[in-house]
């Protein structure tokens, strides 16, 4: 299965990979005969993606191009649950596997993860997951963009969350929360004015993380009288609806790479309402139990 070793390490490497099997080697001897190098080869030089078109693929592509370790690396896309359960796939097997991570995700709940230092910035570092609107919602809407504006959540709590949501269904998880945290949710409705029953509707992307904020503020926003519409679509399409006014506002644009092409196309119709969740990020994550702590901690194909 495994690729030609590279050959200034060729015979040392083979001799660690045999100890290794045979049960005689050691962590020492492994990393001091080309660690590195071996995982490169075990995860056969591939990245596990999502689907093609995310904004994590692009910026994996990016990387890609980027950094000279991954030179011949395969960007395997697919669907983020086929990516879900290779990575679930190695860890019960404990075996290296790279991976296109971000946060917020249950993923980081459920398994022992670290991401790859990327001193290169090919992912952009942090982000914000920003609550826009359109363009006149806050004249038409002053309860709501008051609210709006205060809305707000740790990447911990969400990423708790997210998993509970993967046994029950991410309405039941949102009311709960809602249930459970109603001395929040009435600081942020406390001042704002009452919604009357006036509709609006929320834009989201179709990931977890963004139905489950979408869920939540609609429930707060129901508490003071709105009637809330919750509309998933491509990342491309919230930002062309709320530009064209077809919708009034999303908790679900990454900012400022993932959708920055997105924002500086359509900023003129847009109004920044609010940072709800600080320290977003993607990139390429991997098992805690790997012995790599960088992008440039790997080897390039040959």
């Amino acid at each position: 299965m495994w690729k030609s070793l590279r050959k200034n390490v060729g015979i040392v490497s083979f001799l660690s990979v045999s100890l290794l099997m045979s049960g005689c080697g050691s962590d020492s001897e492994q990393a001091s005969s080309g660690g590195e190098t071996n995982v490169s080869e075990e995860v056969e030089h591939t990245i596990v993606g999502i689907e093609p078109g995310a904004g994590a693929t692009v910026a994996t592509e990016e990387a890609v191009e980027t950094y000279d370790s991954l030179n011949g690396w395969e960007h395997e896309t697919a669907s983020t649950a086929a990516m879900l359960t290779s990575l679930g796939d190695a860890i019960k097997a404990e075996e290296p596997v790279v991976v296109v991570g971000w946060s917020p995700h249950y993923m980081f709940a459920k398994w022992d993860l670290k991401y790859l230092e990327d001193p290169e910035g090919a992912y952009g570092g942090s982000e914000q997951i920003t609550t826009l609107a359109r363009t006149g919602f806050k004249e038409e809407y002053p309860g709501a963009y008051q609210i709006l504006e205060k809305i707000g959540w740790d990447i911990s709590t969400l990423e708790e969350l997210m998993l509970k949501a993967q046994e029950t269904p991410i309405e039941e998880v949102a009311q709960t929360w809602v249930d459970e945290n109603q001395d929040k949710v009435d600081e942020w409705i406390a001042e704002a004015p009452e919604g009357e029953g006036k509709s609006m509707e929320l834009v989201m992307t179709p990931w977890d993380s963004e139905r489950l904020t979408g869920n939540m503020t609609k429930r707060v926003l129901e508490q003071k009288g709105y009637e809330v519409t919750l509309t998933p679509v491509d990342p491309a399409i919230v930002f062309e609806a709320l530009a064209q006014g077809d919708a009034d506002a999303t908790l679900a644009a990454w900012l400022p790479k993932t959708h920055g092409s997105f924002y500086e196309e359509h900023k003129d119709n847009l109004v920044k309402v609010n940072e709800a969740i600080t320290g977003a990020k993607i990139g390429l994550a991997v098992p805690e139990y790997m012995d790599i702590e960088s992008i440039e901690d790997l080897e390039p194909a040959e």
